[in-house]
């Protein structure tokens, strides 16, 4: 098996699939080749049946360093055609992940720097040992934190965005929470027990359910609450009560019983 195949580590067990950056040395630091195997894996996730939520991880000291650097030296020999089709690989990911339909968690230690910061702000749940550094470091080179931007300013906010795009200041996991990055901060013993516990609520939901809930924030988010989107939403929530997800939910529910999904999860 060459190196290149060992770069992203994907694994199932049960109805969770974990996906692993596995550059340890480099501290996870993306280049094209661990950009194409992350989409590809998230891709593979997605479609699989038997996966109810998917994690990613990092190995080693870190979630994700950001840029490589080697990978950085020769974007900078681009021209500008080259940089747009180079930058839209890692933007076909982060969409393939904020898009996914099926939950996922990003699990985030160490450091998470520039495009790390931008994969766990696509995810839809983030957790971030307490001690965790976070850097939205682009511009201290010059750049911007412009692909991974979307995903950051939804999750932190404009206010939050024009601070940490601009000064590049390193925060905690503690801080990342207050401003809405992670979702949880634990001590870095108690962070497999944070996990363990999300991954057991989401699969007492309905995958269905799960996924029309995820399309319906990004539907909705940021427009005014007009006619069209009352209407919008109450062709929503009964498209979900004809759905086969639905008619079980209720069923099991006014029965007193359990839904198959709870019991396949198990």
């Amino acid at each position: 098996m060459s190196e290149n195949e060992n770069i992203v580590l994907t694994e199932i067990n049960g109805a969770v699939a974990t996906i692993t950056m596995n550059r340890p040395e480099l501290h996870n630091a993306f280049n094209e080749e661990v950009i194409a195997a992350l989409t590809a894996a998230f891709e593979e996730m997605g479609k699989n049946d038997t996966v109810r939520a998917v994690v990613l991880r990092g190995n080693g000291k870190s979630f994700s360093a950001g840029g490589d650097l080697n990978w950085m030296r020769k974007t900078a020999e681009y021209g500008f055609d080259e940089n747009v089709a180079d930058a839209m690989t890692l933007g076909k990911l982060l969409k393939t992940i904020n898009t996914l339909p099926k939950p996922t968690i990003a699990v985030v230690h160490g450091n998470a720097f520039g495009g790390g910061v931008g994969l766990t702000a696509c995810c839809d749940i983030a957790i971030a040992e307490k001690n965790t550094v976070f850097c939205l470091s682009e511009v201290r080179i010059g750049l911007i934190p412009s692909i991974i931007a979307p995903y950051v300013i939804a999750a932190i906010g404009e206010r939050q965005a024009r601070r940490f795009f601009m000064t590049a200041e390193r925060f905690s996991g503690k801080k990342a929470r207050k401003i809405g990055l992670v979702h949880e901060s634990p001590e870095a013993d108690e962070l497999e027990e944070v996990l363990a516990g999300i991954l057991s609520s989401l699969m007492d939901g309905a995958p269905g359910a799960q996924r029309m809930s995820t399309e319906l924030i990004r539907e909705i988010a940021k427009r005014p609450i007009d006619d069209d989107v009352i209407t919008h939403t109450a062709k929503k929530i009964a498209e979900a009560r004809a759905s086969a997800d639905g008619k079980e939910g209720l069923t099991a529910f006014l029965n007193k019983g359990e839904p198959s999904w709870r019991t396949r999860a198990s």
